[in-house]
């Protein structure tokens, strides 16, 4: 799997967000964006992993990144996730094209036909500042996303 490297622009792509809306990550132009790819909503390691993201409200000093969460679930699944879980922050569905922009990012596993735990900070220019990608199964560390924010 190959994605964008640091110092690259950023791929961008258009998906549906959880209430139908369609969401251009290049429309975020001016804003630091944390992207994080997830496997599926409702498993274990992701919801752990998204509930600390949502209650990490302080992931940097200035100005917070804008967090977009991205499962190749549907619409409804995260709807539903997002509702069971008051998160608010946007989830957006690689449903179909089928992992269009998890390809994209080099994040999209074709056997199981998930996105695997990849994340890429993205500066207000829509450059990959950073970028990590954990193994099937390995949680990410709130802790790496605060200092590579503060790092930017």
């Amino acid at each position: 799997m190959t994605g964008p490297l640091t110092g690259t622009e950023a791929p961008d792509f258009t998906l549906t967000d959880q209430h139908g809306r369609r969401v251009t990550l290049s429309d975020f132009r001016g804003t630091p964006v944390l992207l994080v790819f997830v496997p599926f909503a409702f498993s274990d390691v992701c919801t752990n992993e998204l509930v600390d993201l949502r209650d990490a409200g302080d992931l940097s000093e200035g100005e917070p990144p804008e967090v977009i969460v991205v499962s190749c679930d549907s619409i409804y699944t995260l709807k539903a996730w997002a509702d069971a879980h008051a998160y608010t922050a946007e989830l957006l569905s690689d449903f179909w094209p089928h992992g269009e922009a998890s390809t994209a990012y080099g994040v999209f596993n074709d056997a199981k036909g998930l996105a695997t735990r990849g994340t890429f900070l993205i500066d207000g220019a829509g450059t990959v500042a950073w970028s990590v990608v954990n193994p099937t199964g390995e949680a990410r560390d709130v802790d790496d996303y605060r200092a590579a924010i503060a790092a930017l």
